[in-house]
């Protein structure tokens, strides 16, 4: 078994093709984060204060429910996550899948798609939901990114 896991959550699919392209560059197991109630076009119009998406990245506290959860994470030593970029930040669901494990001893690896801005405050926000494990920088893709890019990115980890 591949000792590496790109997790990943898409609201548009975007960042499921960016996930698929970086666990065939890398040979690792693939797992999407789905949440138990799927975000509707509505759901995530951010120009609408009263959006879901909105209410939930207003509430750092906010944990939508994922789901199910990944039945062997212990197998894993790295796990890449990968999610677009919502208010310079990673959607809470992202802290919810983080916070459903035991970390400890594990690398993770944050990437990112987004129609503009970069990673913003996303490792501040997601550390406090590493507990115990180690928390390397992250990358913003563009949703054509290559195998080559990507396994040229991760060589660059030295992980």
């Amino acid at each position: 078994m591949s000792r590496k896991l790109v997790a990943y959550f898409s609201a548009s699919g975007v960042t499921a093709k960016v996930a698929e392209t970086l666990a065939e560059a890398i040979g690792a197991d693939i797992y999407e984060i789905e949440p138990e109630v799927a975000y509707t076009k509505a759901d995530l119009d951010w120009m609408d204060k009263k959006s879901r998406s909105t209410i939930e990245m207003n509430d750092p506290a906010s944990r939508p429910a994922i789901r199910a959860k990944r039945d062997n994470m212990e197998d894993y030593d790295t796990v890449f996550v990968g999610f677009p970029i919502w208010w310079y930040v990673a959607p809470t669901i992202i802290n919810t899948f983080l916070e459903s494990y035991d970390l400890t001893g594990k690398t993770i690896v944050p990437f990112a798609t987004s129609g503009g801005s970069g990673i913003g405050k996303t490792n501040e926000k997601l550390l406090p939901s590493c507990a115990g494990a180690k928390l390397i920088e992250g990358k913003v893709f563009k949703g054509n990114v290559s195998k080559a890019e990507m396994s040229a990115w991760v060589d660059g980890l030295k992980l």
